[in-house]
């Protein structure tokens, strides 16, 4: 996460959901890692395809608010706020997959930050001593990383010209959009590399710099002799460290709603005739 590398994806048509999506990619995960979702993945289903005694993969998510809650009853309290809790599944649930297990035990952990409404993280990391609890309410804010990934792909590397996705076959699409992702990954393992030589995080150098650098080292490749491209490589690796970041803000703002600017229904166009005027038109 800390280096916004991209592990795997998949592609597929618009009207399907990103939690359909999303369960082909359970088994490709790395084991011994953790996965840090949204809201919306908080349900019985993907804590049980992530609970592999074997591949020791874990989850971290945040409790959806209303009847999702209800589902939780305690079994063991480890610290004040910190409680291990049996994850029940829906009626639904239960109906479509009869051989799921009763319940599932996962670990519950309630805070609030100043400003912000209580809130419950949910986790299958139970041990409290291995993973105490401020560690994982720090880790979870985390989440925001993936958010700036896709910027830097959509932002910085498209520049905003989605468009320049030019196939129309989808076959043809889903090939251009594993090169754009090869691409990104080849300038973010550059950036990896410098961080590592800098001794900093691959976060505190902009990505943005970066790409705008190994464009032109690539562009001038190409009237350079090969005997020049190592040493040219190197001073790009000795440019990258001077590009540093300031240090990330540590913004916690509570969600909410824009604000509607006008209760005044909306305008819709008048039907015209074939004459092209209104039919109540003067």
């Amino acid at each position: 996460m800390r280096s916004h590398l991209l592990l795997d994806a998949v592609f597929g048509p618009y009207r399907n959901g990103a939690l359909t999506r999303a369960r082909q990619l359970w088994p490709r995960l790395p084991p011994q890692s953790l996965l840090i979702m949204d809201r919306q993945f908080a349900t019985y289903e993907n804590f049980h395809a992530l609970s592999h005694p074997a591949q020791q993969r874990h989850g971290l998510t945040r409790a959806q608010p209303g009847p999702h809650t209800a589902t939780l009853h305690p079994l063991q309290e480890l610290a004040p706020g910190d409680a291990l809790v049996s994850l029940r599944p829906s009626r639904r649930t239960r109906s479509l997959h009869p051989g799921l297990p009763e319940f599932l035990t996962v670990r519950a952990i309630h805070y609030q930050r100043p400003g912000c409404r209580p809130q419950i993280r949910l986790t299958s990391l139970l041990d409290p001593v291995a993973f105490p609890a401020a560690e994982i309410i720090t880790l979870y804010h985390e989440r925001w990383e993936p958010e700036l990934g896709y910027d830097e792909i959509k932002t910085h590397t498209l520049e905003r010209e989605e468009a320049s996705l030019r196939c129309k076959r989808p076959q043809r699409i889903v090939q251009e959009l594993w090169g754009l992702a090869v691409a990104y990954n080849l300038v973010r393992l550059t950036l990896a590399d410098v961080a590592r030589r800098a001794h900093v995080l691959p976060t505190q150098i902009s990505y943005r710099h970066t790409l705008h650098f190994v464009r032109a080292f690539w562009i001038s490749a190409w009237h350079a002799s090969p005997g020049v491209l190592p040493k040219r490589l190197l001073a790009l690796y000795d440019e990258l460290p001077l590009l540093p970041l300031p240090p990330r803000r540590n913004r916690a703002y509570p969600r909410a709603v824009k604000i509607k600017m006008s209760n005044d229904p909306r305008k819709h166009p008048r039907p015209r005739t074939r004459s092209g005027h209104s039919p109540n038109a003067n």
